[in-house]
């Protein structure tokens, strides 16, 4: 690692995958620094600087006091490490939430009892398995959870299992999972968007409640009452826990059409990148600004709006693979003009192996209706496949390869 000389425009992103927010940066006219677990080689392509995260997150510090000065800001899942934020806050100004509104707003008990305060819903959560049903009417959590690993349904201890260590206990509640994204400054907050989350579709090979993509919801489908929760939950999320810039928070939509909040992530979430494509407006600009920093001087450009509903969607790897990506993106050229931006993303780079179970790359489509852009999804995954046919491989993954076991941040 190096150390760069001063630069007005210079912004460090990191993260488990800084890849989305990134691009915003540079397309809002910043000079990305980064550091995250992949160094996927679309990221490559636009960070003045990229260093691989390692260990991490707790090598994260000494890697951003080797960039510039100039601000930072984190993506998923770093809510979850409180005392890394706090280490690089100590070197640089932080353009996001810092530790003590992130430990208040991921305090499961805490968010619970201030949503129902303001009349809105949680599911009904409990700390000790003991006082649990084990009919698998309740989900078991990590508290320091992300993209919906490690939840299941419960069924008691398995044998030998520490079934207490790091974990929460919330009823299932049927509905549709949905994810609402905001910005917030000043004590008030903006709904930005909405978008239905994708889990465990079996063309993308996810498993459980992982996370493996979104469909941006137009206006006109989110119904007055859902609007009017999310309007009143973001009211909460900038006064009660005083977040600034972007947050997002994961709910479940009932037939009533009402939210149940199932958790707040303080800071740019998955789905956004759906809303900045769709609307052509820079995110990273909103959240910078509601941070209180100015935009960077005038090389940045604006976006042009791409109108319609657009997806995305996290593909997992069938088996252990070096993928081509230069031969990825070629097989999506087209797919990419149709749309009008890249139909494909989180590119592994030359000579990065994959293992089997692990988020291989990103699909994006556009549509003028959400089953339209989910087809779309289906029919480039099942491209994707075939171009990998000949990428699978039986040796075991050498460490000398590189192996990414890549993890997706919620609403990634």
């Amino acid at each position: 690692m190096r150390r760069c000389e001063a630069d007005a425009t210079a912004l460090t992103v990191v993260g488990a995958s800084v890849r989305a927010v990134a691009e915003s940066a540079h397309r809002a006219g910043w000079a990305v620094h980064a550091a995250d677990l992949f160094c996927d080689m679309d990221l490559r392509r636009i960070a003045i600087d990229l260093v691989q995260a390692a260990p991490y997150p707790a090598g994260l510090p000494a890697i951003v006091a080797t960039f510039p000065p100039g601000p930072w800001l984190y993506t998923g899942a770093l809510e979850n490490h409180p005392h890394v934020l706090d280490a690089i806050a100590a070197l640089r100004p932080l353009a996001g939430n810092r530790s003590a509104a992130v430990r208040a707003v991921r305090d499961v008990a805490r968010l619970a009892a201030v949503v129902h305060g303001c009349g809105l819903s949680c599911p009904e959560t409990r700390f000790d398995p003991r006082d649990v049903p084990a009919d698998g009417t309740f989900l078991v959590k990590p508290r320091a959870g992300a993209g919906g690993r490690g939840i299941s349904h419960w069924h008691g201890p398995t044998a030998g299992g520490d079934a207490a260590a790091g974990s929460i206990w919330q009823r299932h509640v049927d509905g549709d999972p949905w994810s609402a994204a905001f910005v917030s400054g000043g004590g008030r907050c903006r709904l930005l968007g909405v978008s239905r989350q994708l889990t465990a579709t079996t063309w993308s090979r996810a498993r459980g409640y992982a996370y493996c993509g979104s469909v941006a919801l137009s206006p006109d489908d989110v119904p007055d009452e859902t609007r009017a929760d999310f309007d009143r939950l973001g009211d909460v999320l900038a006064n009660e826990f005083r977040l600034v810039g972007l947050s997002g928070a994961d709910v479940i939509v009932d037939r009533r059409r009402r939210i149940h909040v199932l958790e707040v992530n303080p800071r740019p979430t998955a789905s956004m990148e759906l809303l900045e494509r769709g609307s052509g407006e820079s995110l990273v600009t909103m959240h910078l600004a509601a941070c209180g920093v100015a935009a960077p001087p005038a090389r940045a450009h604006r976006s042009t709006p791409l109108p319609g509903i657009w997806a995305k969607a996290v593909i997992f790897a069938a088996s252990d693979l070096w993928p081509d990506g230069a031969r990825l993106e070629r097989l999506a050229g087209d797919w990419s003009a149709a749309d009008g931006a890249a139909a494909l993303a989180d590119i592994p780079a030359p000579g990065t192996a994959v293992t089997a179970g692990s988020p291989l790359l990103t699909l994006f489509a556009r549509a003028t209706a959400a089953d339209e852009a989910i087809r779309l999804l289906r029919c480039r995954a099942a491209a994707v496949d075939a171009a990998l046919a000949g990428a699978s491989v039986s040796r075991p993954v050498a460490a000398a390869d590189s192996p990414r076991r890549r993890h997706r941040g919620s609403s990634a």
